[in-house]
């Protein structure tokens, strides 16, 4: 392997990305280093690419970007004990402390000390990326490619907004068709949902909706009340649940106006700044559930959302809009602005396969960790 490789980087505090030259990271004792197959392209690369206000008060460039990937182990640390030379791989890009209250009582998800990759250490739009073993989700290639694969930490994100509550035979809203909205579309439906209806102001967006097997989409800003089309499109009931996905201030007090009473919400799309509400009339006297979620639970929805991908219940390749090289990364994230595109998929290394050593350690399995393995 080479002593050096490319990688997109944050260089310094100021609006786009760079190409750099960078050495081949080196790995602790219980890290493994991933070579690259697919990285996807996410909002929060965009705010970065932006230096937005967020970016601003989060990012210490020098900074390599991405925290979705998929790729192949080719060298593990002397402490590593379950994931090997040659294992075909993703990860959980929240890297958590595991000592915090959070953390020993199943939200590691929440861990105050999170370390983002891509966003607090380097990340995945470079050759190589180095990771703790203890974040390594192993993939199976022959069901999960790698530009699929790569998607699994954002619709992770779905599957936890969707999937913790009950969603088959309800009808269901769904404001804003980003990525994380159209992948619950996808999710509502494979989940026996008797109606999914979408919200968004972009056709790129509202045709992909439908693609994803929405029942209806609507532009709210063609004219018209949107909660009443969709009151009145559900036989003149307000839906079941509403996913809201967007973070969009009208589309949050659209939410709680479209939701029946006793109905359900979550809260899932970030807002820019703080939202007025009306908790009397929306929340009380409706007698609504309402919840409000950020990620995904640390390994839980990982396995789930296995499941929906490996066994085809969920297709999430409409959704890939190109595949990019790391040299066009800059180019892809401004395509992402301008709302014509979904997942952009980066090819670090041009699909060519991982350089793997011609004879690698046998693992065989450690007595002490159930359903692991390790190197002897």
């Amino acid at each position: 392997m080479s002593a050096t490789m490319l990688a997109v980087r944050k260089m310094k505090p100021d609006r786009g990305l760079e190409l750099q030259e960078v050495p081949r990271p080196r790995i602790g004792a219980e890290d493994v280093l991933v070579y690259v197959e697919a990285a996807s392209i996410c909002g929060t690369d965009l705010h970065i690419w932006q230096w937005d206000a967020w970016s601003q008060r989060r990012i210490k460039p020098p900074l390599t970007l991405g925290h979705e990937f998929a790729g192949t182990i080719v060298e593990v640390g002397e402490k590593v004990r379950s994931a090997a030379v040659g294992d075909f791989v993703s990860a959980e890009s929240h890297v958590t402390c595991g000592i915090c209250y959070q953390c020993r009582t199943g939200q590691a998800h929440m861990c105050p000390q999170t370390q983002i990759l891509g966003v607090d250490r380097d990340g995945a739009f470079a050759h190589y990326v180095a990771v703790p073993e203890k974040v390594i989700w192993q993939n199976n290639r022959e069901k999960i490619p790698p530009q699929i694969a790569t998607l699994q930490e954002p619709f992770g994100n779905a599957v936890f907004a969707t999937m913790g509550q009950q969603v088959s035979g309800l009808s269901v809203a769904v404001m804003g068709c980003g990525p994380i909205g159209l992948f619950t579309i996808g999710i509502c439906k494979a989940l026996g949902a008797k109606a999914v209806y979408a919200t968004d102001l972009n056709p790129f967006r509202m045709n992909l909706a439908r693609t994803m097997g929405a029942t209806q989409v609507f532009d709210p800003s063609k004219g018209g009340d949107v909660v009443k089309s969709i009151v009145g499109v559900n036989h003149g009931y307000g839906v079941d649940l509403v996913l809201e996905m967007s973070g969009a201030p009208s589309a949050i007090n659209a939410a709680f106006r479209v939701v029946r009473n006793g109905g359900q919400v979550t809260l899932f799309g970030i807002p820019s700044k703080p939202v007025e509400i009306d908790v009397a009339e929306m929340m009380i006297f409706k007698n609504l559930t309402v919840r409000a979620l950020n990620g995904r639970q640390i390994f839980d929805t990982w396995y789930k959302t296995r499941w929906l991908l490996e066994d085809r219940i969920v297709n999430l390749q409409p959704l890939i809009t190109r595949t990019v090289k790391l040299s066009e990364v800059s180019e892809a994230v401004q395509e992402l602005q301008g709302g014509e595109a979904c997942k952009i998929v980066v090819l670090p290394n041009d699909g060519k396969p991982a350089p793997l050593p011609a004879v690698r350690r046998e693992r065989t399995p450690d007595p002490n960790i159930e359903g692991r393995v390790v190197h002897r």
